[in-house]
């Protein structure tokens, strides 16, 4: 048992207190959990659609290698991405909000005429790629505040309310005995005199 106490009543009052502070709270806990595992689901299976997207997307530019070859990587480059946050069950989660490319300027009449395809190809690429990566880190986020999620739920459930229940227990026990025993030894104090005053 790991609940410190003593054997009076303003310690049975605090451990009351803190027992009622946790019953209230595991609800609240158990509510949280249960919402950030869904959301943990979510991200998950929208992290492995943007693989299959990307994957899909890869495997039909395969057919184009040759082709790529010609095109310059470096025509496309990030420019900007901003993030918006989103509360979920507490937990700030990124998400995508605004993605801009720069793409350098080239004679378009002297490329080959894919090239604009190539670059529009490219964009979604690298968008799926980032997509992916921030997916991943909220998916992360969540997980780990599910697990101390889960982690308080069973600290609280498994060990401190069972603990404070326990102590409470004795602590009612014990006031109990102490009083049972001073009303004995009233009795008796109360017997002796009367015994007493009907010797004299």
């Amino acid at each position: 048992m790991s609940v410190r106490f003593q054997y009076n009543k303003t310690s049975l009052h605090q451990l009351n207190k803190q027992l009622l502070v946790r019953l209230k709270a595991l609800p609240t806990l158990k509510n949280k959990e249960s919402a950030l595992r869904i959301e943990v689901k979510k991200s998950k299976s929208k992290f492995i659609d943007l693989e299959k997207d990307f994957e899909k997307l890869l495997s039909s530019e395969n057919e184009n290698m040759r082709m790529w070859n010609e095109f310059d990587p470096e025509l496309v480059k990030r420019d900007q991405v901003k993030l918006r946050y989103k509360k979920i069950a507490g937990i700030n989660t990124p998400e995508l909000d605004v993605l801009t490319f720069n793409v350098k300027d080239f004679f378009v009449f002297g490329s080959p005429k894919w090239f604009l395809d190539g670059i529009h190809g490219l964009k979604i690429l690298k968008t799926l790629l980032i997509e992916k990566e921030i997916v991943k880190q909220k998916m992360e986020m969540l997980e780990y505040a599910r697990k101390k999620t889960t982690q308080k739920v069973n600290l609280y459930e498994k060990v401190q309310i069972p603990d404070h229940e326990a102590a409470i227990l004795k602590i009612k026990r014990f006031l109990e005995d102490e009083e049972n025993l001073s009303k004995a030894s009233q009795k008796i104090v109360k017997y002796r005199h009367a015994n007493e005053e009907a010797l004299i």
